[in-house]
């Protein structure tokens, strides 16, 4: 049994806080519902480190890392979710009578004997911090309550047959009632919670698939009953003020939440399909994005080549890359990085994803003629400094962007073509001369996303073999190669990756490419000659991340598709 002593008492013999603060700490608490510690961190007097490393010193008591710890669902389900909210605590171990329980404050009393009275166990408390349980909490009470509870209503007012003939009135109604509402908000949350950058509802002939996109790879996440189909997408057209009695054509909306004090921008594209209509969430979580070059991964080499081109007066930066590969994200920490106070920058973008303080930013519009093109061309009457085009896709608009840039304009863009070298000569198979492709391009970035290794489960990996053929890419000898990866665990859904970072390959246009160029040399010869002058390229630039052990040979790989082995 612990020790009778208060976490204030504690704090104080270690020596973390002043009786003086304690006091102050325990006024501030009179009144309130928090916890002390919740206090004490709220004065910025202890951290949650602090707090674990007192209790285990002073009590014996040991700490547990409950994003490496896998929990049984029957342990789990010893102890009902409201309960495990209020006293920040969840079960992690049962032997026989003994259940050990995860608590954030494990001198509380009143919480130890409301779970020994649930379960009938007798409690053995260890130490988990506040946002650990809280995560554990989030991972382990999932969704299939909120799932059954609105079945259950589906069911009760339309039958478990196939729903998608319910009349729009009935459905405009049953959109508004809480099991679809509690339903819709929880499959987005996931997907926020999970750092997902899509979800998909996809139909299927039996069953509704909600899938989510974490680190550019989708995963399985729920099933649903495919007769609440029509209610449950219905719900999101309401949402992103959409037609729900159209079902025939594609639509596209938006919405806009907060959610847990986070400003969320939800895009949504709706598609019939043969078992129905799916759809698509876009999540652009404000929160999660990061516009700073020095955040955007660059080698040391290669962020000073970037910064060193978007410096320029005037002249074309080009950023290229498949669809979801950051492209945008690093327009945006570009423009960012520059002074907006002296300068007019003005970006035209389709659509915009986020805005941007200080910076004029235009949304194409086709249907009312605002295209890249008219809009590029209108923005060069604003007298501009700075343009950034969201994507280069026709003759017309490189053409206007060629000119801006060779007028004294700096002009930031993307291409979807595979590799650096291949943006001069894609420009030129558009129609634009060789030798305004030389005159204006300053260079072109190409980059990837890789999973990052989860930092809770990384471990060196003794197994890999380094053969020559990786010595050759990173220029060092076995000796100095080390490779890492993730064992899996709860923290990274046990895939043993948590995040991306990116990797590059930067082409700076010098004057032997532009002789290139004006000879309509093929990208191959373009990037062999850059090669020559220095250029990393991009699977070199991924071995070198993977053996700094911040991603895997494997995950370099899968986005490059260069053969190590």
């Amino acid at each position: 049994m612990i020790k009778k002593k208060r976490l204030g008492d504690i704090l104080v013999e270690v020596g973390f806080i002043t009786e003086e603060e304690l006091q102050k700490a325990l006024e501030k608490q009179k009144g309130g519902n928090k916890r002390l510690g919740a206090v004490l961190k709220e004065m910025k007097l202890v951290t949650e480190q602090d707090v674990m490393e007192a209790l285990e010193y002073q009590l014996g008591i040991p700490h547990v890392n409950l994003k490496q710890h896998i929990i049984d669902p029957d342990v789990i389900n010893m102890v009902p979710q409201a309960l495990a909210e209020r006293h920040k605590a969840i079960p992690i171990k049962r032997r026989g009578d003994n259940l050990t329980v995860a608590m954030a404050d494990p001198l509380d009393v009143m919480a130890i004997d409301d779970i020994r009275l649930k379960t009938g166990c007798e409690v053995m408390p260890v130490i988990a911090s506040e946002s650990d349980v809280d995560y554990a909490i989030e991972q382990y009470f999932g969704s299939e309550d909120v799932v059954n509870e609105f079945v259950q209503d589906i069911n009760a007012k339309v039958g478990s047959d196939d729903s998608s003939d319910i009349e729009v009135d009935r459905l405009r109604q049953m959109v508004e009632e809480a099991p679809v509402v509690r339903l819709v908000n929880n499959i987005i949350n996931e997907g926020i919670k999970l750092r997902a950058s899509d979800i998909h509802i996809e139909p299927q002939e039996e069953e509704i698939r909600v899938r989510y996109r974490v680190d550019g790879i989708l995963h399985n996440e729920m099933t649903i009953p495919k007769h609440t189909h029509s209610a449950l997408v219905s719900r999101i057209k309401i949402m992103a003020d959409l037609d729900i009695a159209e079902r025939r054509l594609p639509q596209d909306g938006r919405v806009q939440m907060v959610v847990k004090d986070r400003e969320v921008d939800l895009r949504v594209s709706v598609l019939p399909t043969v078992e129905g209509e799916k759809v698509v969430i876009r999540i652009l979580d404000k929160s999660n994005l990061m516009l700073s070059i020095d955040k955007l991964g660059f080698l040391p080499e290669h962020q000073s080549s970037f910064e060193k081109m978007i410096k320029q007066p005037h002249g074309m930066v080009l950023i290229t890359g498949p669809t979801g590969s950051g492209k945008t994200t690093t327009l945006y920490s570009a423009l960012s990085s520059l002074d907006t106070e002296d300068q007019n920058i003005i970006t035209v973008e389709d659509p915009v994803e986020y805005r941007l303080e200080g910076i004029n930013q235009v949304q194409t519009n086709p249907k009312a003629g605002l295209t890249f093109a008219s809009g590029l061309r209108s923005i060069l009457r604003q007298d501009p400094d700075i343009v950034m085009v969201g994507e280069i896709r026709d003759k017309e608009t490189a053409n206007i962007a060629i000119h801006a840039a060779l007028t004294g304009h700096l002009v930031l863009s993307t291409l979807h073509t595979n590799e650096a070298a291949g943006a001069l000569s894609r420009l030129i198979d558009m129609g634009i001369e060789p030798f305004l492709v030389a005159s204006s391009v300053l260079g072109v970035v190409a980059q990837r996303l890789v999973r990052t290794v989860c930092a809770e489960c990384k471990t060196h990996n003794e197994d890999a073999l380094v053969d020559t053929n990786l010595e050759k890419y990173l220029g060092s000898g076995r000796d100095s190669i080390e490779l890492y990866h993730g064992d899996g665990c709860r923290f990274c859904n046990n895939t043993g990756y948590h995040g991306r970072t990116a990797i590059h390959e930067i082409l700076e246009v010098t004057p032997k490419i532009k002789r290139l160029v004006v000879n309509k040399a093929s990208a191959v010869d373009i990037e062999e000659a850059a090669k020559e002058e220095g250029m990393i390229a991009l699977e070199t630039c991924g071995l070198k991340k993977a053996n700094q052990g911040l991603t895997t040979i494997e995950e370099v790989m899968r986005v490059t598709k260069v053969q190590v082995g």
